[in-house]
């Protein structure tokens, strides 16, 4: 592609490799921690009554050992659970594509030891003060309990007393395909009281022994598992809500001229990349959020995005290496349901990073092109290991923070 002379023969900054410092409390023993936290709720259910547990489509760090050992608690009481793929409309909005994400996290009836049932069926169990019609799985609903597994975690598309979690994975996981396009279609912003009054209503009508809530730190380690009476949803969520901003990683810089992300996906976050962690959402910038950004390029889809590549357009230019990877109809599939047609819009096409950068620089604002700041992050999970361009430096030397590896 041609560029301008002014830009093709500038000399690129050097990347350096620079650490930054979060703190990394974590769980040794996954598995006995959720077992301990769980143990006294499952031993209030009546044997031989079925649960269905409520597992969603995140890349949650040892999903596969929590969903078991939720189950394994709950079969030690003689309750007799199997598993329903709670993920609103991701897998392309199908059963088998719900199914195939849960195998890519280890979760399958050979391992979990129960069935599966991942049937989009649901019924409409209620409207929320608003008129909202809420929507519930059909074979959770025929189950005598059920109980959700979910992070806990900030929202990428909106703030409010919940936002990722349980009542989350109440409202949209459990609500399928259909109840996660109704509440959609009232707007991200009104999530805030949608996601809360459609889980209530869901409360209200369903016994829910206890939800497994999982908190994550800055490394994607497991922080803590709590066991919360579903009764206590709304009370004790946004508390858990606050522990899990308090561990988020960042980006350590306000002022960033181009962020160049190696990969996004659902496994990442629900938009591809965190709008927590890149200060943007389909619609620009956040307002007086930092880092301040003015171009990101994408390089790859993760493969446990499947192809969904919502989250695409929030950057500004992608590598061509990602756009092949992309599954239009697993992607229109969520953003439709979403009602976010940005999120998947497609940016300017190059095909190598080089060519990205010099690109980019040319539509860069206000910036000294021979000596930008650049950073690099492999995605917005994992920010404890970045590339910075050599003249940021001297924002990380004296600032206990960092670590550089030079």
């Amino acid at each position: 592609m041609r560029l301008p002379e002014s830009v093709r023969n500038i000399e690129l900054p050097r990347m350096v490799k620079v650490g930054q410092i979060f703190g990394d409390d974590h769980l040794e023993d996954t598995a006995a921690a959720v077992k301990e936290a769980a143990a006294p709720f499952a031993a209030e259910m009546e044997a031989g009554k079925t649960a269905a547990v409520l597992v969603g489509s995140r890349g949650i760090t040892d999903i596969d050992i929590i969903a078991k050992a939720v189950v394994d608690v709950l079969k030690e009481e003689g309750v007799k659970p199997f598993i329903i793929p709670a993920m609103g409309s991701h897998g392309g909005g199908t059963s088998e594509g719900q199914e195939e994400v849960l195998r890519a996290y280890g979760i399958t009836e050979e391992t979990m030891g129960v069935p599966i049932n991942s049937s989009m069926e649901t019924e409409i169990i209620g409207h929320t003060e608003d008129g909202i019609e809420v929507h519930f799985s059909k074979p959770a609903l025929e189950a005598d309990y059920v109980v959700p597994v979910a992070r806990v975690k900030p929202h990428t598309d909106f703030s409010g007393r919940v936002e990722s979690g349980l009542c989350k994975m109440l409202a949209i996981g459990g609500g399928k395909h259909n109840g996660c396009s109704r509440i959609h279609r009232e707007g991200f912003p009104a999530l805030e009281h949608t996601i809360p009054d459609t889980a209530e209503v869901i409360i209200g009508r369903v016994d829910i022994p206890f939800g497994m809530a999982i908190v994550e730190n800055a490394f994607e380690k497991t922080h803590i598992v709590e066991a919360v009476r579903g009764a206590d949803f709304l009370i004790r969520e946004p508390e858990i809500l606050k522990l899990a901003k308090s561990l988020m990683p960042r980006i350590k810089f306000d002022d960033i001229d181009i962020l160049i992300i190696e990969q996004i996906g659902k496994d990442i976050s629900g938009t591809g990349m965190d709008t927590n962690i890149i200060a943007r959402d389909s619609f620009g910038p956040l307002p007086g959020a930092v880092p301040r950004i003015q171009r990101i390029i994408i390089e790859d889809l993760t493969e446990g995005a499947h192809g969904n590549a919502i989250g695409f357009g929030m950057a500004d230019f992608i590598l061509r290496k990602a756009l092949d990877k992309i599954d239009l109809s697993a992607t229109y599939t969520n953003g439709i349901a979403s009602g976010n047609t940005n999120g998947m819009k497609i940016p300017v096409i190059m095909d190598t990073e080089e060519e990205a950068l010099r690109a980019a620089l040319q539509t860069c604002i206000g910036i000294d092109i021979s000596n930008p700041r650049i950073v690099k992050i492999k995605d917005t999970l994992h920010l404890s290991e970045i590339e910075v361009s050599e003249n940021m430096l001297s924002l990380c030397s004296d600032r206990s923070e960092f670590v550089i590896h030079e």
